[in-house]
């Protein structure tokens, strides 16, 4: 699945696009508007981006259970190898999954409050009064989508693709960051 980037200046065209966007079947789930005037695409009915498509919430949490993750393996090699504790597996079980679960959750609240890393480049423009359309298709559907948005919204200019899913590992220039 890809996702691509179209950036737009007036909301009418936006909304243009949504109504030839539902007419080729993609639906509200599929493609994501991230605009300033929030407000304006609450009258007209448009799908805002959700709270997953604006922050890093995602990517970070994902992070976090994998350094969670990493933790509590170590830990429990540890505590195994020095048998400074003997507990029975469905507790050290119990305490991986307890220690995942609070690495997520700790770094969740990092992501809550930093941009997505997929529309860090948009920030300056949507600041500006331009609107993001984020659509999402498979892979064989992607031609006729940029062929579709070229013929009906010349307007709306393809700025940028990615995939669709999270990589947690993954930074604005497509390039693996491990730390």
């Amino acid at each position: 699945m890809k996702r691509l980037f179209y950036l737009v200046d007036q909301m009418d065209s936006v909304e243009a696009i949504s109504e030839d966007l539902h007419q080729e079947g993609i639906t509200d789930w599929r493609f994501h508007i991230l605009s300033r005037d929030e407000a304006g695409l609450f009258t007209r009915k448009l799908h805002s981006a959700s709270l997953f498509d604006r922050t890093d919430l995602a990517r970070y949490t994902e992070r976090g259970a994998i350094v969670g993750g990493l933790f509590a393996l170590a830990f429990i090699a540890t505590a195994q190898w020095t048998q400074a504790f003997t507990m029975p597996a469905a507790a050290w079980i119990a305490l991986f999954l307890f220690m995942v679960a609070a690495g997520a959750f700790l770094a969740g609240f990092g992501g809550i409050g930093a941009e997505n890393y997929r529309i860090r480049r948009f920030h300056d423009a949507i600041e500006n009064g331009q609107h993001l359309v984020m659509v999402d298709v498979r892979k064989k559907d992607e031609q006729r989508m940029r062929e579709l948005m070229a013929q009906r919204h010349p307007e709306a200019q393809l700025q940028k693709e990615t995939s669709a899913f999270n990589n947690p590992f993954v930074e604005e220039d497509g390039k693996l960051h491990l730390f």
